[in-house]
């Protein structure tokens, strides 16, 4: 008996596709979706046998989700190239040495045991825009695929040509101890040999593979991960910590002290380094970053420019790509870096490559780097629950809230709003450089809230009181992941 298709429409999301299996969505939904995308490739990229590589991660069921979506592309006409157990990086650098048309990653990154995803891209370097989810989930729903006859090989060892580019290029010329934490994700078994074969002393936690993620999900910004990261690296004298997430693509900073540095002033610890052999570049951050770029006197000399984006890796990709800014970085841990230093892709291993290279230029310690830069308090990202049907509709509401406070010149915390940026949600900023963020998750039925001060620990609490006030408010909000 053949099974009915089942796709929930509200996975197609800003840019990927995200759905708890088998219950939003089910094997013959996944062929489907792959007609579907074999369909988008073919109109975009105008040939009949285009080449897409595949890619899978570490979880129970993403090879039988791969070869549900292999059926389905290879029906269009597709010819795959599948290079087998992946993280997401590496399908896009497959794009560059294997010259493909286009990728599909089968991964939930960082989202708990029991969701599956699809991270896709046709132009190299870049993945799917809202306007290309927006025609791949028309595409798909309507049925309205492309036939063709395709075909599929196997790439070994893949994995060993894309660890050999990053070691040969990145050698290093001093031993950093570092701890190399992965949350039993699949970076468990690239990011280890990498950072040891560049030249790094590497103590593994949690590296060992195991897609029920034990002990917390690989999510460089779960406050647990971070915690255990910091005890490694206090109990083994280590130089830095780095926490990977489920895909490889993002990375979190952990300092020789064992303080959790957010990735957004990694970035600009970066940037700033950058700014000095690359005079007149562009930076594109995202808004749940910290407000030190605008005012940074180091970036300031060497005339570099910072714009705020929305955040998410493929809006800050596509901006880095559009405004031939020479790096992106995301709060989140996606760092973006572009030619001459990368192919414009977010890759984690990469990002930590590039700290450790900061450590061995600056010959200091992560904590003394860290010092260098003016103390601001942040909060974590925080994520409070809020349905995918509601969420855009609740921000909306807020950002005229928030209009209405400026407007009236309402204080909160004896401060005035003085600008407000509704590129992504609404982040909103003070006369003393203190600001909030309300806006929706792109990939989870969620909201996303960040506050920082540059003035006072307590500042930030009371902005983040008076955005959890308004929350609190619309009656639609629920439980947070975390919260301060």
């Amino acid at each position: 008996m053949t099974q009915s298709i089942k796709i929930n429409p509200l996975g197609f999301r800003e840019y990927d596709a995200r759905w708890i299996y088998k219950k939003d969505i089910n094997a013959e939904g996944i062929t489907d979706l792959g007609k579907g995308l074999g369909t988008q490739i073919k109109k975009h990229t105008k040939k009949e046998n285009p080449k897409v590589i595949v890619g899978h991660d570490y979880r129970s069921y993403s090879e039988e989700i791969k070869t549900a979506l292999k059926n389905g592309l290879i029906s269009t006409g597709c010819f795959i190239e599948d290079i087998g157990l992946s993280l997401s990086p590496m399908v896009y650098y497959a794009q560059f040495k294997l010259e493909a048309d286009a990728v599909a990653m089968i991964t939930a990154s960082h989202n708990e045991n029991g969701w599956t995803g699809v991270k896709m891209g046709i132009q190299k370097g870049l993945t799917h825009a809202p306007e290309e989810m927006t025609e791949l989930k028309e595409l798909t729903l309507s049925k309205n695929f492309s036939k063709g006859v395709g075909k599929e090989i196997q790439i070994k060892d893949f994995n060993e040509i894309y660890k050999n580019d990053l070691i040969n290029k990145n050698k290093i010329n001093k031993k950093i101890k570092t701890v190399v934490a992965c949350g039993n994700g699949t970076a468990g078994i690239f990011a280890p040999d990498i950072l040891r074969g560049i030249g790094c002393e590497v103590i593994e936690l949690d590296c060992n593979l195991n897609w029920n993620f034990p002990k917390y999900n690989p999510n460089p910004e779960d406050l647990k991960m971070l915690h255990e990261i910091s005890k490694s690296v206090k109990e083994n004298n280590a130089d830095i910590g780095f926490g990977f997430d489920g895909d490889g693509d993002r990375v979190g900073v952990i300092d020789n002290e064992g303080n959790e540095i957010f990735s957004d002033k990694i970035g600009l610890l970066i940037a700033r380094n950058l700014s000095k052999l690359h005079q007149n570049s562009k930076f594109i951050v995202d808004v749940k970053s910290t407000g030190l770029y605008s005012s940074d006197e180091i970036l300031k000399i060497n005339n570099c420019k910072t714009i705020y984006w929305k955040t998410g890796h493929s809006h800050i990709k596509r901006k880095v790509n559009k405004e031939k800014a020479l790096a992106g970085f995301e709060k989140s841990g996606h760092f973006f870096f572009n030619k001459p230093l990368g192919y414009g892709y977010d890759d984690g291993i990469n990002s930590a490559i590039k700290i450790c290279h900061l450590l061995v230029n600056e010959n200091k310690k992560m904590s003394d780097l860290i010092k260098q830069i003016p103390k601001t308090y942040q909060t974590p990202t925080m994520a409070p629950y809020c349905s995918d049907k509601e969420k855009y509709e609740v921000v909306q509401d807020l950002i005229k809230k928030i209009e209405i406070f400026k407007k009236e010149k309402i204080k909160i915390d004896n401060q005035e709003i003085k600008d407000i940026l509704t590129v992504n949600g609404v982040r909103f900023s003070f006369e003393d450089g203190s600001w909030g963020l309300i806006r929706a998750s792109s990939n989870k039925p969620s909201l996303v809230i960040v506050t920082e001060s540059p003035s006072s620990d307590e500042r930030k609490l009371k902005i983040f009181n008076f955005i959890d006030d308004l929350l609190q408010k619309t009656k639609k909000v629920g439980e947070y992941d975390q919260k301060i």
